[in-house]
């Protein structure tokens, strides 16, 4: 490839992804809540609450992604005639997906406190809500953040898949020039964009795992 045709890929490369950025965060933007708000029905003691959520869990964890977006954007279409924009799928097939699986590790580190805690709490005269507030929270999102930062990057190579459904980002826009062109050299800097990505999302977590690290 030209010089000048690598500058051109390279400017088509930066435009698409801005996509998958735009995908990354808005499947933040509704995962990151969700899953919560899932973390919490499924610790729940009621089965009328905790049986749907965990059969929730079941299906979204135990299915593939791509299967996911498949259905998010055809099933309204078959079901109600309703065409759903496939940009729009994707987000919530990827919301509904990554909220499974933050709901687990936001699970696994709220149970992973010692009873005596909140225990003592209630002795110092803590209410439930300032206990898991000031004394869980701040446990808690130290606990998951190593969990959280190898989702974070799983999302950022996950965005390719929304490929599948024709929302146009990095692996669309490097897929179509390398056809064009005959020449890998697309699909590697598609590579070296989504390493990047994943470079800054990773030194983020490592500056809040160090900053965290009060008693080490």
């Amino acid at each position: 490839m030209t010089q000048e045709a690598l500058f051109k890929l390279f400017e088509v490369m930066l435009q698409a992804s801005l996509t998958t950025l735009e995908i990354f965060f808005l499947t933040l933007l509704f995962a990151l809540p969700l899953g919560l708000v899932a973390a919490f029905g499924r610790m729940s003691k009621h089965w009328l609450i905790h049986t749907p959520v965990r059969f929730y869990l079941l299906i979204v964890r135990g299915t593939p992604l791509i299967l996911q977006l498949f259905f998010f954007y055809y099933f309204p279409t078959y079901a109600f005639h309703i065409r759903i924009d496939r940009f729009y799928a994707a987000i919530l097939a990827m919301s509904v997906n990554y909220a499974a699986y933050f709901a687990e590790i936001y699970r696994a580190g709220i149970e992973s406190m010692p009873i005596g805690q909140y225990e003592a709490a209630k002795v110092l005269g803590f209410s439930k809500i300032q206990t898991f507030r000031k004394i869980i929270l701040p446990q808690v999102v130290k606990r998951i953040l190593p969990p959280m930062g190898n989702e974070f990057m799983t999302l950022v190579k996950d965005t390719a898949l929304v490929s599948v459904i024709g929302v146009q980002e990095i692996y669309v826009r490097a897929r179509e020039t390398m056809n064009s062109q005959s020449s890998i050299i697309p699909l590697i800097m598609a590579g070296v964009f989504y390493l990047v990505m994943n470079a800054i999302i990773s030194s983020v977590f490592h500056m809040n795992e160090k900053k965290l690290s009060y008693y080490q």
